[in-house]
């Protein structure tokens, strides 16, 4: 009788052993997995990038120093209207884990981002307003060694017949309303490309005229001393500004932009819409006049395309930052010095490759599930054993 105990626990305990077995395997894989995707591969794809060489030039025994920036643009965090709590979660994990992995691995000095912070800036409440400000913090905190500046984008404060004084003043009151930076003798202008309307209002005159008073700034420092005008205020560096604003500057359309992250050809002849997807051929022309820059850079389009402007300044727009926009999201490595400068463009895990990893995850844990339990056909189940069976001598 004792035996016959004996037996029956014997049988009772390797049903249960293989139990055990099969629940750690597939907590191994989806732990795995998960690490994986939403950690381990930002590592892999970021290590990738490098900061372009700048060519150094010597001015008597001392060289240029370089600004290394990072311009991204639309993120649009979602917010309380249109966000579903599961696109939420998934995109700003991914944006957020993309730029702590680029702080930590590349290093850079100062971090622009080029409007649309917000997908609602323009309908938020007050309470909604300061819990996607708070949710922004936490995603792009950085420390006091980084300095991040911020491009008011047409999400953030409404289109032009949307935006308010309010509005505005909310904006410049989280991320400061400050147009014109310097960085180891590089200007930076940026630009509330929104109020670039061209129609008189409030806004529109006061950053027209601000705009105005920093080129002025910019003529005053290129001026040999002794001029009456110049010589009462700070010099800025003697160096053309690098300009930085939402809207591109005009273009007929996305014809001519090339490469894996333009774009869809379908969309690339469709005309632009001055004043609603590009500035005005008007307000262009004034920026490019008042602050002739060396380069400028925007956003808005969501995909990425490079522009020669008359008078030969180069435009580069930069793709969007998140998922939500874009399957492969990238964002703009720039060396500067006062006289130069050089770009590279650094691309984020690509989404689908995340999505396939995940779907080829789960279709493992189901083969192995189901021959566990030996729901497959034999012959299936005959292979497997065989694989196995080799796999151990």
């Amino acid at each position: 009788m004792a035996l016959v105990r004996w037996g029956l626990r014997r049988q009772n305990f390797h049903p249960l052993r293989r139990r055990k077995a099969l629940l750690l395997k597939v907590t191994v894989v989806i732990i795995s997995v998960l690490l994986f995707c939403e950690y381990f591969i930002y590592y892999l794809v970021l290590l990738r990038c490098r900061w372009p060489e700048v060519k150094m030039l010597a001015h008597g025994s001392r060289q240029d120093p370089v600004v290394k920036a990072m311009f991204l643009a639309d993120t649009h965090l979602l917010g309380e209207i249109r966000g579903h709590w599961l696109d939420k979660l998934r995109r700003e994990w991914q944006m957020e884990r993309a730029f702590q992995t680029a702080l930590w691995l590349l290093q850079p000095e100062v971090v622009f981002i080029l409007g649309d912070i917000f997908d609602e800036g323009k309908w938020s409440s007050a309470q909604a307003w300061a819990d996607d400000v708070q949710r922004f913090q936490r995603m792009f905190r950085h420390g006091s060694h980084v300095q991040l500046k911020v491009v008011i984008g047409n999400h953030d404060v409404g289109f032009h017949y949307q935006m308010s004084k309010y509005r505005v003043k909310r904006f410049e009151k989280v991320f400061g309303s400050e147009r014109l930076f310097s960085l180891k003798g590089v200007n930076f202008v940026m630009v509330n490309s929104v109020a670039m309307e061209g129609d008189g209002c409030i806004i529109c005159s006061e950053e027209e005229a601000e705009l105005r008073e920093i080129s002025r700034k910019l003529n005053c420092s290129q001026e040999v001393r002794g001029s009456s005008q110049c010589d009462r205020e700070p010099r800025l560096p003697l160096s053309a500004p690098v300009m930085l604003q939402h809207y591109p500057l005009y273009r007929a359309s996305d014809a001519n932009c090339s490469g894996e992250d333009a774009a869809p050809p379908e969309e690339r002849n469709v005309p632009f819409e001055e004043k609603y997807d590009v500035l005005s051929r008007e307000a262009s022309q004034k920026l490019l006049w008042w602050l002739r820059p060396r380069l400028v850079l925007s956003g808005h389009t969501h995909s990425a395309c490079e522009v020669l402007h008359p008078g030969g300044a180069p435009e580069v727009s930069v793709p969007s930052f998140s998922w939500r926009n874009r399957n492969n999201p990238s964002f703009i490595m720039g060396s500067l010095t006062s006289r130069d400068y050089a770009l590279s463009k650094c691309f984020l895990p690509f989404e689908d490759t995340v999505l396939t990893t995940y779907g080829a995850a789960a279709a493992f844990l189901t083969i192995v599930i189901l021959v566990h339990f030996e729901h497959l056909p034999s012959s299936f189940l005959f292979g497997w054993k065989l694989c196995r069976l080799h796999m151990r001598r």
